[in-house]
């Protein structure tokens, strides 16, 4: 029996979700689906290191997410000002897609610091329990262009290449049946991996608290770089880029000088996980006859 690829991706007919009388924006859905997942994440690295609880991740999440939402629609209009000129009350139709990352971050960190704050948390750590649950949540909520049929790249003919429907490719500017990158698959996948990345470097690595924020702007940056000049939707252009790459290359250096300013020893984090309690005696086997140290003793990583 022989089995064939695929040689493109559809689109869903619809940007809804019904469920008998409900009526179910897969945008929104998707959005929320990435935030719940964000939230777990962030509550299991709080727990672990035991610098807060769930309780805590809910109630930095809540406030993240809301300033988050609010700070990518502003930065939405205020890039796309021509598409809402005439139509002011288009500004709230968020289930229709119009989401800024760039200023989602910008709010949405500046205000889950705060809440992280007032709940009498250190900031610093959970900056660093926050940063791989960011891309987790952008890998996911993703998925909602896909949805809506919007924000890809331009024409392919890969076995991965994304159907749209005529109307939509007409709009772009090509004729029926035209296949696309599917951008938004790409960030999410790059997302993904920037998130088991930072996982991994936060174990292996003894970076200062906070610092794993930087290095996920670095990360991010990088890909929205490449994958932002794919896109063909309309947008913005200062210096033969379009703004969301300057934007990119803008956080790639504040995520640079960061590491290069908090470069130093500073205090490192408690490890993420302990075999044994901190004031725990070693074993008298393991105890070198002409030491007070274990013999085999080696550091930890973080």
């Amino acid at each position: 029996m022989m089995y064939h690829l695929p040689a493109s991706i559809p689109s869903p007919s619809s940007g809804t979700i019904e469920l008998g009388p409900l009526t179910i924006h897969a945008y929104g859905l998707m959005i929320a689906l990435g935030v719940v997942a964000a939230i777990w994440l962030l509550g299991r690295r709080l727990e672990a290191r035991g610098a807060g609880t769930r309780d805590d991740a809910a109630a930095i999440g809540m406030w993240g997410v809301l300033g988050g939402v609010i700070g990518a629609r502003l930065y939405h209009v205020a890039t796309s000002w021509d598409s809402f000129s005439d139509d002011p009350m288009r500004i709230f139709a968020i289930w229709k897609g119009g989401l800024g990352i760039p200023g989602g971050i910008a709010l949405g960190v500046a205000v889950g610091v705060y809440a992280a704050r007032r709940r009498g948390l250190d900031v610093p750590t959970a900056i660093t329990c926050a940063a791989p649950a960011i891309p987790l949540a952008q890998a996911i909520g993703r998925w909602g262009n896909w949805f809506n049929q919007e924000l890809f790249g331009g024409p392919t003919t890969l076995p991965w290449a994304l159907e749209v429907s005529d109307d939509t490719a007409m709009k772009a500017g090509y004729p029926p049946g035209t296949t696309f990158h599917p951008t938004f698959l790409y960030e999410s996948l790059w997302n993904l991996a920037l998130c088991g990345l930072l996982l991994w470097i936060d174990r292996r690595f003894r970076l200062r608290p906070g610092n794993l924020m930087a290095v996920y702007l670095i990360g991010y940056g990088v890909g929205r770089f490449w994958i932002e000049g794919m896109r063909i939707d309309p947008a913005s252009e200062v210096g033969g880029l379009r703004w969301n790459q300057w934007v990119a290359l803008a956080m790639i250096v504040i995520g640079a000088v960061v590491l290069v300013v908090r470069r130093g020893p500073g205090q490192p984090e408690p490890a993420i996980e302990s075999a044994a309690e901190p004031d725990a005696e070693p074993a008298p086997e393991a105890l070198d006859a002409n030491d007070d140290e274990p013999s085999d003793y080696v550091p930890q990583d973080e």
